[in-house]
């Protein structure tokens, strides 16, 4: 896989925040719920929140930035009702343990 010199820079610039994103972590159990498994990286959590919003359709069609939250989705999204494309990150991470520095 051939990628950016500024990727490159960003991965060897922050490597613990790299790390933090593809390191397996055990999920609360309403996250594990959702994703249907008991182990997953902040990435792979965060891609399969994406898919099932895509395969859902719960986008808003007027706003593409905004996601409609259904009942599954709010269990693990502070219960909101929706929610801004740009907090989604965010709202996954608190899931998952703090890195020690």
């Amino acid at each position: 896989m051939v990628i950016g010199n500024q990727a490159r820079k960003a991965v060897l610039e922050t490597p613990k925040k790299v790390a933090s994103l593809i390191d397996l972590a055990n999920l609360p159990s309403t996250l594990r719920e959702f994703v249907g498994q008991s182990q997953i990286s902040q990435l792979g959590c965060f891609l399969n929140v994406w898919s099932y919003i895509k395969s859902n359709k719960l986008q808003d069609p007027q706003n593409k930035n905004v996601v409609n939250c259904d009942d599954k989705l709010k269990s693990i999204l502070l219960g909101k009702p929706q929610v801004e494309l740009a907090e989604l990150p965010n709202l996954i991470k608190l899931h998952f343990p703090k890195q020690s520095k």
